[in-house]
């Protein structure tokens, strides 16, 4: 059996362990830095209290049960050594004969210090459950604040990037601020309430997808009273001021940055595998240029090959997943020849609130908004959770907001660092 390595429990690293588990062509080591996988597109419901972490997490041992050829290893991955085919972990090395790379991507700073150290990322468990903790400690805090200014200070939220998630991230705080702080905090007037501001460098929201849900989606979150400023970049956060590039200021202690990510990358590749975004360079059967033996996939892989998409895939959950199953298909495969990987575009979701959301169909060609696409975007992210309990649990969370306009899962819970002493 050859022993591979897979670095990564996401999208793309899970769907290939699927796939090739109880193979007896091959011994499988998994090795993540969490021990658990999560489901991204749905982090912002945990960082707003809409939805438990557990909802949307699940153990990858638990995960891995019932493959008998897989095992898991919880580690950093801190260097490749290609030559040598193995890699170094923060507690051990591990051999390879086929190394996969499914790491995915961290925020992307772009250079900034200031802002990487006091904006609020929003890209794992860890900083979903941190926004939560200070969004629910700022909101507490601004009921014993007397000036006026300082406490709209803290209740003025900035989003950096008019992606989904900044798109969903402000949908769902507008309507937080509309039907459940002025409830859970009678301290607070209405005119209390800072501004929901949305940022992006582009001319619209959701650039990636349709003018039909750019208009759509820029109306429905007006409607909701997020204020959308767009031609703008946000230049500097000094903690108490967001400084934009337009020369405009916004006093706000909250600045939530949904603006970019960047590949994650690891010494030990040679300089010429790197490509765009610092993601690793590959053929169209996702092998990473230089090496006869490293895979690439996903968020992490720029593809070349695929005549659609000349400038790689975009950094998405189906393309990921549509790389993973043709790998394991050549891997499995028998005969000599292998299939190059196409990406099937199915289509681009984003949800705005409570029964607003907007889908184009493959190619842009049709648009469908409202309550239908709010439908057909719950349906699409349920069935993508790892697990039938994480459905059940998830669609009940759903419902109960649907009914209530309101969540319970709204605790400040600060973690100590004493696991770290262990």
């Amino acid at each position: 059996m050859k022993k591979m390595v897979v670095v990564g429990g996401g999208f793309a690293g899970l769907e290939l362990i699927k796939r090739l588990g109880n193979s007896t062509d091959y011994q499988i080591v998994l090795v993540d830095s969490n021990n658990y996988n999560f489901f991204p597109p749905l982090i912002y419901q945990v960082s707003t209290g809409f939805m438990e972490p557990s909802a949307i997490s699940y153990p990858f041992r638990k995960i891995l049960r019932e493959f008998k050829n897989v095992r898991f290893r919880l580690a950093s991955l801190e260097r490749v050594v290609p030559e040598e085919n193995k890699i170094i972990l923060s507690n051990g090395e591990l051999d390879y004969d086929i190394l996969v790379m499914a790491t995915g991507t961290e925020t992307n700073f772009f250079g900034n210090e200031s802002i990487a150290e006091k904006s609020l990322p929003m890209k794992t468990i860890s900083d979903a459950l941190s926004l939560r903790n200070i969004i629910l400690t700022r909101l507490d805090r601004a009921t014993r604040i007397q000036d006026t200014e300082e406490r709209k200070r803290h209740l003025t939220f900035v989003i950096a990037g008019a992606g989904p998630t900044g798109v969903e991230l402000s949908g769902i705080l507008a309507e937080m601020k509309s039907s459940i702080i002025i409830k859970d905090y009678p301290e607070l007037k209405a005119d209390d309430l800072g501004e929901i501001s949305l940022i992006d460098g582009q001319a619209s929201v959701l650039a990636a997808m349709s003018k039909n849900a750019q208009d759509y989606t820029g109306k429905k979150l007006s409607e909701l009273g997020v204020n959308l400023i767009m031609d703008t970049l946000v230049k500097d956060f000094d903690g108490e001021t967001v400084f934009l590039s337009n020369g405009k200021e916004i006093h706000s202690k909250n600045l939530i940055w949904a603006a970019g990510v960047s590949a994650k990358t690891f010494p030990g590749f040679s300089e010429d595998c790197f490509g765009a975004g610092r993601r690793l360079r590959t053929d169209q059967f996702n092998k990473v240029y230089s090496y006869n033996n490293i895979y690439a996939l996903g968020d992490c892989a720029l593809l070349f090959g695929d005549e659609n998409y000349p400038n790689g895939h975009p950094q998405l959950a189906q393309p990921a997943l549509q790389q993973a199953k043709n790998l394991a298909i050549n891997l499995n495969g028998k005969n000599k020849y292998w299939r190059p990987f196409q990406y099937q575009d199915k289509g681009s979701l984003a949800i705005i609130g409570r029964n607003k959301a907007v889908l184009d169909f493959p190619g842009q060609k049709q648009f469908f908004k409202g309550f239908g696409a709010w439908l057909v975007w719950i349906f699409v992210h349920i069935m993508g959770l790892v697990n039938f309990k994480n459905k059940i649990r998830t669609l009940y969370n759903w419902l109960g907001y649907y009914i209530y306009k309101d969540q319970y899962f709204r605790m400040i819970i600060k973690p100590t660092d004493r696991i770290n002493k262990q």
